[in-house]
């Protein structure tokens, strides 16, 4: 029968490259939707090059041109959407497409972080999350097969610097750190979280399900994660602890995106049931469990490959007081 031909939506953007390149990996024929502006666009033409060496199939087409989306979902059997949080409510017009094309046998869309189902914390990560479940309803009640990847903490999100997001930014000596740090997390690098979700495509069991991406190797508190960091660089930082309060407090008085991040680190790192979901065979399976045998990507090998890049911080969000 041969493997899937999957589309990816997306594709230029953060995860979406990693995704294209575990689908060629992994030997699936690879389509990408790609805009005209997309060709254009000096900063996307040297992705869209990597793609083509690679043997992936530029598709030109658009979200909001549904005759252009609908031809190209027609070519393949499986879609999978990587659009950014300002384009989760564009996702309707893919479901639209993908019930009108009528051929595709499974949908991911975009979610790649928490369990969108729970909707506590704050305004900004709440808001996210009711909007990407809203686009689940809206899956189920078209009856698109799908499966939903939850993905926890990207690790190049948030462990690495990311410069628009540090208009603040803390000094390379301390590292802050949300309520005790004590409570455990999973950071996984995108090529683990890509590699997991790839494997679903043709598996059954996986088949309107969700995919919970929680590791053991890349499960740790953020004490644990510090403490790793020092033994790799031979560097002791000084911990500066904020209660959970002090980060409320924060995220209200800051501006987009700093209290947009603010809001995600707090479900993150404060919010025990997003982190330590109890996974219920009739949702789901967790995905290192389902499939042992796959050799990903841990959050130790991470820091590895990455402790010799200046600078290097650990989730500096918010100011510190010398």
């Amino acid at each position: 029968m041969g493997a899937a031909k999957i589309l990816v939506i997306g594709g230029t953007g953060f995860m979406g490259k990693f995704v294209v390149e575990a689908s060629v990996k992994a030997g699936h024929p690879t389509f990408v939707l790609v805009r005209d502006s997309t060709l254009s666009n000096p900063q996307k033409s040297t992705i869209i090059h990597h793609f083509k060496t690679l043997g992936v199939n530029i598709l030109l087409g658009d979200i909001h041109d549904h005759q252009s989306l609908v031809k190209a979902i027609k070519q393949v059997g499986v879609v999978i959407s990587t659009v950014n949080h300002a384009q989760v409510a564009d996702q309707f017009k893919i479901i639209s497409a993908i019930k009108e094309a009528g051929n595709v046998k499974r949908f991911f869309p975009s979610e790649f972080g928490f369990d969108v189902d729970r909707k506590q914390g704050p305004v900004m990560a709440k808001a996210i999350f009711e909007s990407k479940s809203k686009i689940r309803r809206a899956i189920e009640a078209e009856g698109i097969p799908h499966t939903y990847v939850v993905a926890n903490i990207l690790a190049r999100h948030f462990l690495p610097t990311q410069p628009e997001l540090r208009a603040i930014a803390a000094p390379l000596d301390k590292v802050v750190i949300f309520g005790d740090g004590n409570l455990k997390g999973t950071f996984n690098p995108e090529e683990a979280i890509v590699t997991f979700t790839i494997r679903t495509v043709d598996d059954p069991r996986t088949l309107n399900k969700v995919l919970y991406i929680r590791p053991p190797a890349n499960t740790i508190s953020y004490n644990d994660l510090v403490s790793l960091w020092e033994k790799k660089t031979g560097k002791t930082l000084e911990r500066v602890y904020i209660p959970e309060e002090q980060v409320l407090k924060l995220i209200q008085e800051s501006s987009y995106p700093i209290n947009m991040a603010l809001s995600i680190c707090h479900a993150a790192y404060l919010r025990q049931d997003y982190i330590n979901i109890e996974i219920e065979p009739s949702l789901g399976y967790e995905a290192s469990d389902l499939y042992a045998e796959v050799k990903y990507t841990t959050v130790d090998g991470f820091l590895e490959e990455n402790k010799a890049r200046t600078p290097f911080y650990l989730n500096q969000f918010v100011p510190i007081n010398n």
